[in-house]
């Protein structure tokens, strides 16, 4: 089994009388994908915000490559170390992009900021290129792009500083269902390219059966059940997770869907 780039162990975070998390742990494997699955309120966002250090917990331990992320981190350079280790896609890149700054210059400036001393031309074309994108697209602004291209740039800069851990969090809720096929797609192609590792925060047990590997499914702040993606959406223990299934309009993703978009690309 690979040794766990994430490790995350008895999370706790209150707000008040309120318990976002409750004693939350699991272990992302290198190179593996995890889903973290629970109706709105059950504590996935909070946890991933946790992970990646938007985030402080009220108690609890976060690893990652063998490192604890706890307190705040002191000094620039330190700062700039710990985002590159866990970096975030979130739902709606139209917010997450500057609305002034092209795909090329929002790159650049990641690249420039965390990599001072190389020259971001020829990463500049892997990220396109890795993403899907064209170099016609780097002058764009994000209004001049579609709601699948904004993602892929989202995706674009989160690798431009090589994490070890991609935090996910609804990043193709907002998409229609072919484009949430082909974002998929690139990032299940992008994993097995890099060995990165794949935390996943959604709602749709599609997404779920579809790009990870074990599931966590949380309720009111707690882990009520997890395992094998495969085992836990095929043979549910939990009360809450057979009713998580039971309202899920279809039974899973469509692999048709996901054949047919991968041709497409």
């Amino acid at each position: 089994m690979a040794e766990p780039v994430l490790e995350v162990t008895g999370l706790c975070r209150s707000y008040g009388t309120v318990h976002a998390a409750d004693d939350v742990s699991f272990t992302l494997p290198t190179g593996g994908s995890l889903g973290i699955v629970g109706a709105s309120g059950s504590g996935k966002t909070t946890t991933a915000r946790i992970v990646v250090g938007l985030e402080h917990a009220d108690a609890g331990r976060v690893v990652v490559r063998g490192r604890e992320r706890g307190g705040r981190a002191r000094g620039r350079a330190a700062r700039l170390a710990r985002a590159r280790e866990v970096q975030m896609v979130f739902q709606d890149p139209y917010v997450s992009l500057d609305p002034r700054v092209s795909v090329d210059a929002a790159l650049r400036e990641t690249l420039r900021l965390h990599f001072p001393r190389a020259d971001p031309s020829r990463r500049l074309a892997e990220l396109l290129d890795q993403v899907g994108l064209g170099t016609r697209a780097a002058g764009a602004l994000p209004r001049q792009l579609s709601g699948g291209q904004r993602q892929r740039v989202a995706i674009a800069r989160a690798l431009a500083v090589e994490p070890a851990v991609l935090v996910l969090d609804e990043a193709v809720a907002a998409l229609d269902v072919s484009v949430q096929a082909q974002i998929l797609n690139l990032l299940a192609d992008i994993r097995a390219q890099t060995g990165i590792g794949y935390l996943f925060i959604t709602h749709d047990l599609g997404v779920v059966r579809c790009v990870t590997d074990d599931v966590v499914v949380m309720r009111q702040g707690r882990i009520v059940e997890s395992g094998g993606t495969a085992e836990v959406l095929t043979a549910p223990r939990h009360p809450y997770t057979r009713l998580l299934l039971d309202s899920v309009p279809r039974p899973g993703w469509d692999p048709q869907a996901i054949a047919t978009a991968r041709r497409s690309r």
